[in-house]
Formats: C-alpha cells, structure tokens, sequence
C-alpha cells in the first residue's frame, strides 16, 4: 500500500520518530500496519529495539528513507510506525477526563501524557474535537495516546447516558475552588471546555462547578495547564 501524507479522514495514521513508534509496538502491536525505518539510524539502539520487536510480533519492518522523508516533516525522525486507527469504550469503574471540542491539537498531545502521568486512562472527547489521530497529537503525547482508552462523542448527553457518575466541571464562574473540593465518590469524571470559549453556561446545570484560583494579571489558564493542575490536586484524594 502506498502510504501517504497524514489527512483526518484516513483510516490510518502513523507514528512520528523512535520512542512513540516504540510505544505503539508495545502498547498496541496488533494495530501497526508497517514499521519505516531510515536507514542513516540503523546503529540507533531505540531503531535496533523497533526492529528486534517487528521480527517477534511478525510486523513488517522495512528500510525505507523516502517513505520516512515522505511522511515525516522533520529531518531527525528515524521511524514511522504505520497502524490502523480504532476506538475503545472507556472503563466504566475508573475516573474519566472529557473534553468538550478540544480544538488544539499541541494541547491535545500534552493532555494525553499528562492525563496518563496522573493514573488517568480514559478519556472522552465530544465533537467536533481535534483528530486525535493526528501524528501531531500522537507525537505531543510523546506515545502515551497508545496506553489511553478514548471514546468519542456526539454531545455531553449522549456521555452522560452512556456513564452514570458524579461529574465535576471546570469553569471560571465555578461554585467552589479547586482546593475546597475533595472527591471521595467513585467513579467520578472531571470535565474540561476548549481552549477559546471553555465551558458553555449550560454545564453549571451538571454536578459540581470547579474554579482554578489564579491572579488578575491573566484572563485563564492554558488548558493543558488547567487540566494538569487539576489532576495533580485531586490525584491526592486517590492516594491510600
């Protein structure tokens, strides 16, 4: 198959550079296609471990330096892990993150790590929402999009009736702040806006409103950023 520049439409998408390709042959072997490698990284031990894990899991594995310079935009990547694209339902016994027509796909990418990092595997996304497919969201994720079961979303609602938990929301306007909340009830979900309108007023109407305290000086917080000083204060509460 002659693979081509990444488009969202696509029913593939491919990994860009050695460690997430290194991820997504752990994390989700039976998906990868094809593995490309350059041929200028071959003494790359990272490289030597793609192709040392192609041969065990029988997945092809060839050296190919235009099909990496055809794929890739940067003149370092030494690997494109070519697999097919899939969609999970999320673990209805452990906490969830939704975002609400996440918009950025930088953030994206650092959400997903950063969600990960915090013990936080499932994440739902409502449309219309950045591809999260997209090799600049897989590469921002630095592969931890492979470790992360994710479930898309036509509206909040159709969330909520597939998953019956307490939900806290995050908003300017919230009723409480960030530290007077202590989240004892599981599951529960933890539910972000994008990155220019964040939440409609319409959510206040959905469980418990949460605001981030931060000065005057600035008008918000950057998403990722408001989405991993939430996880770190209430990864808290889940410690024995």
């Amino acid at each position: 198959m002659a693979y081509k520049p990444y488009k969202k439409d696509f029913d593939y998408s491919y990994t860009l550079g050695v460690f997430p390709t290194v991820e997504l042959l752990q994390r989700r072997s039976p998906a990868v296609n094809i593995v490309y490698i350059h041929s200028s990284a071959l003494d790359n031990q990272g490289v030597r471990k793609i192709i040392s894990m192609c041969e065990q899991a029988g997945i092809p594995c060839e050296i190919q330096d235009k099909m990496v310079q055809k794929l890739s935009t940067k003149d370092n990547c030494y690997a494109v892990g070519i697999f097919s694209k899939y969609e999970e339902t999320l673990d209805c016994g452990a906490p969830h993150l939704v975002l609400a027509n996440p918009s950025d796909m930088g953030n994206l990418g650092t959400i997903i790590r950063t969600m990960l990092g915090f013990g936080i595997r499932d994440l739902g996304i409502i449309r219309p929402a950045a591809d999260v497919f997209d090799p600049k969201v897989v590469r921002g994720s630095m592969g931890a999009l492979f470790s992360v079961r994710i479930q898309h979303f036509d509206t909040f609602d159709a969330y909520r009736k597939t998953y019956d938990r307490d939900i806290y929301t995050f908003m300017l306007d919230g009723e409480v702040t960030l530290d007077e909340v202590s989240i004892r009830r599981h599951p529960y979900t933890l539910v972000f806006g994008n990155e220019s309108a964040g939440l409609s007023d319409e959510y206040k109407q959905v469980g418990t409103s949460i605001v981030i305290p931060h000065s005057n000086l600035i008008d918000s917080l950057n998403l990722s950023v408001a989405v991993g000083i939430a996880l770190y204060r209430l990864s808290r509460d889940r410690r024995p």
